[in-house]
């Protein structure tokens, strides 16, 4: 009766030891390295996008530079940004480079590492548009903007109640309400809206304002539990930024 007693007791550990480690995203290679799983915006060039069904953009060459330098492995897994921090709480990922700006709001239920790249919110407007220049203008009109992004935060704390808003679940559509004169103006980071335009100069758009933000984006992980994987991006971006590969990567997409 002992015996099956310590039997039960053993295999309910073993049971809770292997749901742990089930738990976990990150495994390791044939080689040993670490390998984590790590979320990127679905379309959000030129931080990422497919281009001949490889994953491109700033983001994904730098964690994958950044995995180089620090001996570990990653799985780039596209997804809507909306679905990626819920993603990170429930475990499903074990972190995401997104173009995610740093928020007081997002640090609550997220760790970011140190920014990784400096950006600025702008306001994009059909290239006939004349009448929107400043912030000011952007009042009384009908925006677009992309879910959980900082254009939809700036449009929930500045222009709630004095615009109309509607919400986009990725950039084409988004920009193509503007460009169908379906919207007067949509919401987007410079570096974004600066490549979109570089490589799409039919497009019948132009950006309407100067910077109406500084937001700066970071990678992101489960608050409180990767510590590890958050020590590594921040020690390879800081080693990337020294060796100047990082500069190689940022003028690729943006020059």
């Amino acid at each position: 009766m002992k015996m099956e007693k310590i039997f039960k007791i053993s295999l309910t550990i073993f049971l809770l030891i292997l749901a742990v480690a089930c738990g976990k995203n990150e495994g390791r290679t044939s080689d040993g390295k670490k390998k984590y799983i790590i979320a990127v915006d679905l379309i959000y060039p030129p931080f990422s996008y497919k281009e001949n069904n490889q994953n491109m953009g700033i983001d994904v060459e730098l964690i994958k530079a950044i995995a180089k330098e620090e001996g570990f492995e990653v799985e780039i897994k596209p997804m809507d940004f909306g679905g990626i921090i819920p993603a990170i709480q429930s475990g499903q990922l074990d972190g995401a480079i997104a173009g995610a700006n740093i928020t007081e709001d997002r640090k609550k239920v997220v760790d970011f590492s140190e920014p990784y790249y400096d950006a600025g919110l702008v306001a994009v407007v059909n290239k006939n548009n004349k009448a929107i220049k400043t912030a000011k203008d952007l009042e009384g009109k009908r925006l677009v903007v992309k879910n959980g992004t900082a254009g939809a935060r700036y449009a929930e704390e500045n222009l709630k109640g004095k615009a109309q808003v509607r919400v986009y679940e990725d950039t084409t559509s988004m920009l193509k309400a503007v460009e169908n004169n379906q919207a007067d103006a949509a919401f987007e980071d410079y570096p974004v809206i600066a490549y979109t335009l570089k490589i799409t100069p039919d497009a019948k758009l132009k950006i309407g304002t100067e910077k109406l933000t500084n937001d700066k984006n970071g990678f992101m992980v489960k608050k409180g539990t990767n510590k590890e994987l958050l020590g590594k991006f921040n020690k390879g971006l800081k080693a990337l930024k020294e060796n100047g590969e990082y500069q190689k990567i940022i003028n690729k997409y943006t020059k």
